[in-house]
């Protein structure tokens, strides 16, 4: 067997170049117009860029493979109805490039390994089914056939259905995601983790206790009647671009926006838009009218600073603070969760946040005089230990002032990947609950497995403990997204059979099993002809929109399958007998749609009513004051807090993405807004703690973790100043995921806790390495 050790599990270490210049004080504006378009017609010719980006988030065109913010659901721009970083993402699908047979001839798979991630991603997109044998160094063609055929041999060789493990991304569609577990359960395995298991999974959790459904409860429309909106650790100008359009209008329409953040975001500063000339000629809009910049993970303790407030600001004023009606026709515990608030002392709760308490009454007194209120977040709030707790205190903050199902008003948990709640909607769950299971027997006449599957983090140490044999993943790149890069290498590396289902080249492709497979999908943007003519496939988006999607673009290879026929025929591979007629099913994607539509409620129609423009809601009981709840009420929750007590030398580290990256996906070097170009191997210090620490600006220095009796360490970060909470500390993933434990998790959850990281940092003593980082460009 080759020698693993040569392959790198992690990016490399080499520096790309720092230079650093001033965070930007606005989001968008022209640069964000030429960036588009350098990428896009950089990747492309202008006749196929131009063909691609009019129908891309189009009605009836292409569903942007980037984040999951909604499309208007009324008139849309036919000139760009999309972001800077929607174009970086179709560009990245899109590309004419590719990566074939020879091309894995000439590079050897540790070769590789040694290559960033940017370059992995710049060579193309993959043409061919390819193969790599236990002991060889380079992968080598197969037939579409040859690879079904391994992949079935592997999986009826197990003792058991629960020694395979089938991933998801949330890039995958819903006709794609319905196939894969279908297949998976008629295999007898709930092991079905995803992405969201690492992203949202503590916000379905938490407002599953609290109001009966795990999804948030606003649509966009709802922005324009919101009177506060409220963002905690969330970054929309690089994360979700397309919501600053709507924050602009609602800020033209009177809203106050609350900011929530440990670090200075551009995109919660101000907007140009780009379509807008007085927007590009003048100032932009000014969006946040109060920042909070607290410490990283405190979000619990400012939402009880802000209720006690509310609570004094109530009992001065009777009937005036709170939502009386409301908390007492549609809620339960609330006598409970005040008691438990009021015990807690403010002062404290300020100094846990580490901003003045006259800050935090700023934002309680905007929240008290308002009813429509609107809470927003993403990942600054689930990826910590206390995540749940602290997504159930803010719902609690939204019941105090009867902000749900209303109007203007209720939850927005800003989905990352673009169909990533659809997959869930479809069925990709390690828990399904026992109704779905029921409807799967009725419907496709096999009995569906009842034992709970893993989740990300469990398959993983099953992995690793050599118990599962077989990993598959549909799209992703699962080494990078993962926790404990090197942990989760060997996981990989122990499995007989690893496959991926992948449009483009990622590390995952490289830290693989004894045997690994990697078969080309089709993108979004991809024509996909069948034997029943071209078609579509549709997504949902974070507000329970589900719409088609069309690619119209000539895909990159003849011997490219779309996902829905690869899962098909590794399905009818895979079992001698079968219920379901499995390529039939992918000769015209209606006959999955209206199997999903048997199966999964609010899908009725779904063949009549997806090809509606713009697509359709599917029920929302929250949205209608309905909560699915065991007490059929909405739930207010006691959620204690604990203080985080950090050594001296400590610092708590958070992951975050450059702007020029979605997810794993890195499409440049520079984070622009944060004014850093040309390196990704950064950590963002607080100047006081780099002088307390006796270190340099632009030092090199390694970050340790010792966790659960694991030393971890991650080599050769670039000390950068920036205005970060003093013992908080900022770095790139996947660059930094090495030192995100395997066993530290958000309770409920189980989501890594990739923003809440207990580090050490030393000063690396190489002499002629420091020098390069001397003098660091500044750039205007």
């Amino acid at each position: 067997m080759k020698n693993t050790k040569n392959i790198a599990a992690q990016p490399p270490l080499t520096f790309t170049g720092l230079e650093q210049g001033k965070p930007q004080k606005v989001a968008a504006g022209v640069k964000a117009v030429t960036n588009a378009i350098k990428h896009v017609f950089g990747a492309m010719n202008i006749a196929r860029g131009t063909k691609v980006l009019l129908t891309l988030n189009q009605k009836g065109g292409i569903d942007c493979p980037s984040c999951a913010w909604p499309d208007p659901d009324g008139e849309r721009s036919s000139v760009a109805e999309y972001c800077e970083n929607g174009a970086k993402a179709i560009a990245e699908e899109a590309t004419t490039l590719k990566v074939g047979p020879v091309f894995f001839q000439r590079y050897s798979v540790a070769a590789l390994s040694q290559k960033s991630d940017y370059w992995l991603g710049q060579q193309g997109r993959l043409t061919h089914p390819m193969v790599i044998e236990q002991g060889q160094t380079h992968y080598k063609k197969i037939t579409w056939e040859d690879a079904f055929q391994l992949i079935a041999d592997n999986l009826n060789e197990l003792a058991s259905p629960n020694d395979a493990i089938f991933y998801t991304s949330g890039r995958a569609s819903n006709e794609a995601a319905f196939l894969y577990q279908l297949f998976v359960r008629q295999f007898g395995t709930n092991n079905l983790p995803d992405c969201s298991n690492m992203c949202h999974e503590s916000s379905g959790s938490a407002l599953v206790e609290s109001l009966g459904l795990g999804k948030g409860s606003v649509t966009l429309e709802d922005f324009n009647h919101a009177e506060v909106i409220l963002i905690l650790g969330q970054n929309p100008g690089t994360n979700h671009p397309r919501m600053l359009t709507a924050l602009e209008e609602a800020k033209h329409r009177g809203a106050k926006i609350i900011s929530v953040n440990p670090l200075f975001e551009t995109g919660l500063l101000a907007f140009k838009h780009p379509q807008h000339i007085a927007d590009m000629l003048g100032s932009g809009t000014q969006l946040t009218d109060i920042y909070l910049p607290i410490k990283i993970n405190t979000d619990l303790a400012l939402l009880k600073a802000i209720m006690i407030l509310l609570a004094q600001q109530e009992q001065a004023n009777p009937n005036t603070v709170f939502d009386h009606d409301f908390i007492q026709n549609n809620t339960t515990g609330f006598d409970t969760f005040l008691e438990d608030l009021l015990k807690n002392d403010l002062q404290q709760l300020a100094n846990e946040c580490g901003i003045p308490l006259q800050q935090i009454k700023e934002a309680a007194d905007v929240l008290a005089q308002h009813k429509r209120i609107i809470a927003c977040w993403a990942m600054g709030l689930t990826q910590h230990k206390n995540s749940v707790l602290t997504i159930q205190e803010l719902v609690n903050l939204l019941l105090l002032k009867g902000s749900i199902g209303k109007k203007g008003a209720g939850t927005c948990p800003v989905r990352g990947h673009s169909n990533v709640q659809g997959d869930r909607t479809m069925g990709i769950y390690e828990k399904p609950s026992e109704a779905f299971l029921e409807k799967i027997q009725e419907v496709f006449g096999f009995t569906p497995p009842r034992k709970h599957g893993y989740d990300v983090v469990n398959a993983i140490k099953v992995m690793h403990q050599t118990k599962g044999k077989v990993f598959m993943a549909l799209g992703g790149n699962f080494l990078s997204a993962t926790p404990d890069t090197e942990f989760t290498a060997q996981a990989l590396r122990n499995c007989q059979l690893t496959v991926q289902i992948s449009t483009k080249l990622n590390r995952s492709h490289l830290v693989h099993g004894k045997k690994a497979l990697i078969l080309p999908a089709l993108g979004r943007s991809d024509e996909d002809r069948q034997a029943g003519g071209v078609q579509f496939v549709s997504t949902e988006n974070s507000m329970g929109v589900v719409q088609m999607s069309k690619g119209n673009l000539t895909p990159p290879a003849p011997t490219v399958w779309s996902e829905p026929a690869i899962i098909a025929h590794i399905a009818a591979k895979t079992f001698s007998k079968s219920t379901i007629q499995w390529e039939k099913l992918v000769d015209h994607y209606d006959h999955i749609r209206d199997l999903i539509e048997q199966t999964i409620p609010g899908f009725e129609d779904y063949n009549y009513r997806v090809r509606q423009e713009g697509g359709f809601y599917l029920p929302n009981g929250p949205r209608d004051g309905i909560f699915n709840t065991t007490t059929q009420k909405a739930n207010f929750k006691v959620c204690p807090i604990t203080f985080l007590n950090l050594a001296d030398n400590e610092y708590l580290m958070m992951t975050i993405r450059t702007h020029d990256q979605f997810n794993t996906t890195v499409y440049g070097l520079d984070d622009r807004y944060r004014g850093i170009y040309q390196e990704r191997r950064i950590i963002f210090m607080n100047q006081t703690d780099i002088e307390k620490a006796q270190l340099q600006p632009y030092q090199i220095v390694d970050l340790h973790n010792f966790h659960d009796n694991v030393y971890r360490k991650a080599e050769r970060f670039i000390v950068v100043p920036y205005l970060i909470p003093s013992q908080n500390v900022a770095t790139y993933f996947p660059e930094a995921n090495v030192l995100v434990p395997i066993t530290s998790v958000a309770d409920v959850s189980n989501t890594p806790t990739s923003k809440s990281v207990v580090i050490t940092i030393t000063p690396v003593l190489d002499e002629e390495l420091q020098e390069q980082f001397a003098e660091v460009k500044t750039i205007a």
